[in-house]
């Protein structure tokens, strides 16, 4: 596995559940899908601007 993949994925996941922690089942998938949204995008434009 790639390490640059790996390594925002799981730094992403450790963050939503920290944040997670007090929030209900429905709000936190609504927050784990708009991280895995947002770290794509960022992959994406690492890889377009090389």
């Amino acid at each position: 596995m790639r390490p640059d993949i790996v390594i925002p994925a799981l730094m992403g996941c450790a963050l939503l559940w920290w944040i997670s922690r007090g929030m209900n089942w429905s709000t936190r998938l609504i927050v784990a899908a708009i991280t895995l949204v947002m770290i794509m995008g960022i992959l994406l434009l690492e890889r377009s601007l090389n």
